[in-house]
């Protein structure tokens, strides 16, 4: 048999073996030698060659060379069998089996050693500038601090890693409240920047820390989250709707003397329903008259910072204190250029705006915030067609193109899906320094990601260029042309919407609200016709997202919203 599975013929066999050929023939068809298969033909060689050299007297170093090589053959010839039958090479090595026995454990996450502590304390504690090194010094000695801020000064930056540095040191947990969930973001990806520097990808959301620290992200709709406990960063709590109410609960979940409480914002308006949490006028409220304190939020008072007489330490940290506590991130002379002397003094100097004048107050704005993460299900921002191929409009409030120039406003805006339903501003931009080619270009670059139905444009000054370039590759774009009955058309029409609960923006987007809160009744250069304008020197564009947004809006019937009911709108 051995001879045939080495390819000799039948007749070459018999006249080795000296037999006839027809006992051969014989031996081959009662043992079915053509039917065993060539592994079984390799196998019963091996343990044909194995026994030969077993049974050897006297064996010289060759032979037990050939011994061990066949042994680990015919080892393999088993695990292949085995294979065969749905087994695994733990049947043939237990140690294999003991090896994977029992529950594995998963890889611990967020893992820190004590040399990346030590060294992103040193990360933390030497990028700091001085008024921030005031306010580390200050949650060190205060349960509250409440801190009136000017934008742009780093203070997301800076409390996002206060926290996290707390959260290792401590295994406090951290919760940090915003106006929309994508706001509460901004906290977690300053996190995960500075863990990165030390090799550490954090990942979770919330984020959970070895020594049991959880680090929430969470947006105004947290609000009957009462089970949350830990350290409280309240941010742009003077831009959060019904503020009094969200305090109420988020104050409750850093309740124990062990949590502090971290409030900070930039000024909106003196009727926003945080103003009296910040004067202290709430602390007086229900208290008797002897008990009513009176505390000085002056600028003068505040500078430095201060444990006011209602326990919170209060500070005001404007642009300009900014720069002497050692930020050189801002040009004062150019942002005096850049702002008009009122904008310069809300946004920069942390005064608040009366906007009794506005014809969109912040009480109305107000009504449209949202937050998106959460409501617009149908929105991925970031995807590269982030709304599919579902139409939207464009509106663009053109820059003059100058360096010290206003700024270009563009949004884009998903018209309502039923009739009479709401818009919404899915993305809104702000460019400065460009010519009306680079605007053109931009706009262009949004009807790549975007399915574009209608673009209107305002093609005053530089908007002409904008609007014949624009033209080129979307020919149906619609033209303003600035006067004072388009200027009222285009506010009624917004103001008709806004107060009819039809907009709607992310929470986050302070600037949507303080553009539209720019805009004012005024009249003509000759005082015998009203308009609505607001600063369009190059010192000022802070309407420039309310005007975009307008020019997109318009393209609804100014009556299309309601086909049931006719309403009057008067301004005054």
């Amino acid at each position: 048999m051995h001879l045939y599975f080495s390819g000799y013929r039948i007749a070459r066999i018999a006249e080795m073996l000296g037999e006839k050929a027809s006992t051969i023939h014989s031996w081959k068809r009662r043992d079915q030698w053509d039917d065993i298969t060539p592994y079984d033909r390799v196998e019963f060689s091996i343990e044909a060659r194995l026994c030969q050299l077993i049974a050897k007297e006297s064996k010289e170093g060759k032979d037990y060379k050939e011994i061990d090589l066949l042994g680990r053959q015919l080892e393999r010839a088993a695990k292949i069998r085995r294979y065969q039958n749905g087994g695994n090479e733990t049947d043939l090595n237990p140690k294999l089996a003991n090896r994977n026995a029992g529950e594995r454990k998963a890889p611990e996450k967020n893992v820190f050693s004590d040399e990346q502590i030590e060294k992103l304390e040193q990360i933390f504690m030497g990028n700091m500038f001085e008024y921030q090194k005031n306010w580390y010094r200050a949650g060190a000695q205060n349960r509250i601090r409440d801190i009136l801020k000017s934008r742009q000064i780093g203070a997301t930056y800076y409390f996002a890693r206060e926290a996290f540095m707390d959260a290792l040191l401590t295994g406090r947990n951290q919760i940090f409240l915003s106006a929309s969930k994508a706001q509460a973001h901004v906290f977690k990806q300053y996190i995960i920047e500075i863990a990165r520097e030390v090799d550490v990808d954090l990942k979770g959301d919330p984020i959970v820390l070895p020594n049991g620290a959880t680090l929430y992200f969470l947006g105004t709709n947290a609000r009957t989250a009462q089970s949350y406990h830990g350290n409280l960063y309240l941010d742009e709590y003077f831009w959060i709707p019904k503020f009094q109410e969200l305090r109420k609960v988020a104050s409750g979940m850093a309740m124990h003397k062990k949590w502090r409480q971290t409030y900070f914002s930039t000024p909106s308006s003196l009727t926003h329903s945080a103003y009296p949490f910040w004067s202290g006028k709430l602390f007086n409220r229900g208290r008797a008259k002897a008990d009513h304190v009176d505390i000085d939020i002056s600028h003068a008072a505040l500078r430095d910072g201060r444990l006011c007489e209602d326990g919170q330490w209060r500070q005001i940290v404007t642009v300009e204190d900014a720069v002497r506590g050692g930020c050189d991130l801002f040009d004062i002379a150019q942002l005096r250029l850049e702002y008009s002397p009122d904008e310069y003094q809300n946004l920069l100097m942390c005064d608040f705006v009366d906007d009794i004048a506005s014809i969109f107050s912040l009480e109305l704005m107000q009504s449209c915030l949202v937050d998106s993460w959460d409501v617009w299900e149908d929105f991925q921002p970031e995807l590269y067609r982030p709304y599919g191929h579902r139409p939207v409009w464009i509106g663009y409030d053109p820059a003059k193109g100058t360096e010290g120039g206003d700024s270009a406003g563009c949004v884009v805006i998903a018209p309502p899906v039923m009739f009479g339903g709401a818009f919404r501003i899915l993305e809104r931009h702000q460019w400065r320094g460009m010519d009306f080619r680079a605007q053109a270009e931009a706009i262009k670059q949004l009807t790549e990601r975007y399915n574009v139905e209608y673009i209107g444009i305002d093609s005053t000054g530089i908007g002409h260029g904008v609007f014949k370039s624009v033209q080129e590759f979307f020919p149906q774009v619609r033209e303003f042309v600035y006067n004072p009955a388009v200027k009222n058309a285009l506010v009624l029409k917004a103001w008709d919407v806004i107060n009819s609960g039809r907009l709607e923006f992310d929470a986050g987007d302070r600037d949507v609200i303080q553009s539209f809160m720019s805009i004012r009744r005024s009249t003509t250069a000759s005082g015998n016709r009203p308009t609505y304008e607001a600063s369009r020197s190059e010192d000022a564009s802070h309407a420039d997202l309310a005007w975009a947004a307008m020019h997109a809006l318009y393209n609804e019937p100014i009556t299309g919203e309601n086909t049931q009911h006719h309403n009057i709108v008067e301004l005054y």
